[in-house]
């Protein structure tokens, strides 16, 4: 049972193999098995890079059938359509361009296992980058926010330095006051003067300026650092809400990048691997001598190609000898008196059916 699978996988006809010897058989059976896995590994590759796109199991199981499906019949009509020739070199031209769409295939299986099999150093430089990637978000949003921020700190730095202004010519002129009441200063008289009562009343009204000022200024800073939290919050909201992208970059081309980036030797390796195994058919259908079932498929072809060419001869002789039959038939016909005499009456008949319609059209116009 098994043997008739793997004969099947190769593409080879049951029938002309029943009569061949066991390594005939075992040949194909040995090819057959190779196309066959090697639709199991497209299975695995391609159900594994569908994963990593949708993140959902069932996807990518249908797509991977799909695609093992589709390489298991390319393979087996690559194996199957190769005929051995009398000469190697017209059988590797004929096998050219197959051997060309086997290095592609093999390719595009092996880089979804390329990044199963590196996992871990991918996942490892894809945590780099996106380490990179939040602090380049984290700056940019940011830099969005940064003009609003330094506006409105600037602001509050000014109001408070008028506040701490104010304050130092209030102590100003209360020590000028003071000074001049015990003489140390200005009139140099102890004792509260008219100078006395006209520098306390100018610090009385600094001071009312000042607690105006204060009561103004520390309202005004209360709201602008009140807008500061709340931009600060949204800064804050912004890069907590594009994290998940950051975290979410994590798909196939991000992978395959990632895999781009780590070191390209064993990567080579796994892809000759199944290069090697996707060309193996290819390979030995080309390499064996010619077999039992080579000289009997070359048979069937042979006695097939020769009775269409009996065919197509036979009947180019048929229309040959029918045209020449019928070319002296109606050579003898056209020398018959009785047959031309009919065809000349009836012609002067038409004749001068035409020329009386002519004559009538002619009547009309006038």
């Amino acid at each position: 049972m098994l043997q008739s699978f793997f004969i099947l996988c190769s593409g080879a006809d049951k029938n002309l193999l029943e009569g061949c010897s066991e390594g005939e058989k075992t040949k194909y059976v040995g090819i057959g098995a190779t196309v066959f896995f090697t639709a199991v590994m497209a299975f695995l590759a391609s159900a594994y890079a569908l994963f990593t796109v949708f993140d959902s199991i069932y996807p990518a199981i249908a797509f991977g059938i799909v695609w093992s499906l589709l390489i298991f019949n390319l393979d087996r009509f690559i194996v199957s359509t190769i005929r051995k020739r009398d000469r190697l070199s017209s059988e590797f031209l004929q096998a050219t361009p197959r051997i060309v769409l086997a290095i592609i295939i093999a390719i595009v299986i092996s880089k979804p296992l390329e990044i199963k099999i590196f996992e871990k150093e991918i996942n490892t430089v894809l945590l780099k980058e996106k380490n990179a990637m939040a602090l380049n978000n984290k700056k940019e949003v940011a830099t969005y926010f940064k003009s609003d921020l330094d506006k409105n700190k600037a602001e509050i730095t000014a109001l408070k330095n008028e506040i701490t202004d104010k304050e130092k010519e209030v102590n100003t002129l209360y020590e000028t006051y003071i000074a001049e009441a015990e003489g140390t200063k200005g009139t140099m008289k102890l004792g509260k003067g008219p100078v006395f009562k006209e520098k306390i009343a100018k610090h009385n009204l600094a001071s009312a300026e000042l607690d105006t000022i204060r009561k103004n200024n520390l309202a005004k800073i209360a709201e602008k650092e009140a807008l500061n939290k709340n931009l600060q919050a949204d800064l804050d909201k912004k890069v907590t809400e594009t994290q998940p992208i950051i975290d979410g970059f994590d798909g196939l081309m991000a992978r395959i990048n990632a895999l781009n980036k780590l070191p390209w030797l064993p990567s080579v390796f796994i892809m000759l691997l199944f290069l090697a195994i996707e060309t193996s058919p290819i390979i030995a259908k080309l390499l064996s001598p010619k077999g039992e079932y080579d000289f009997k498929l070359e048979d069937l072809e042979t006695a097939l190609k020769t009775t269409l060419e009996q065919d197509k001869y036979q009947r180019s002789l048929l229309l040959k000898t029918s045209a020449e039959m019928h070319d002296k038939v109606y050579q003898d016909i056209a020398t018959d008196k009785q047959l031309y005499d009919l065809q000349r009456k009836n012609a002067t008949n038409l004749l001068e059916l035409q020329s009386h319609n002519f004559l009538e059209k002619q009547k009309k116009t006038l």
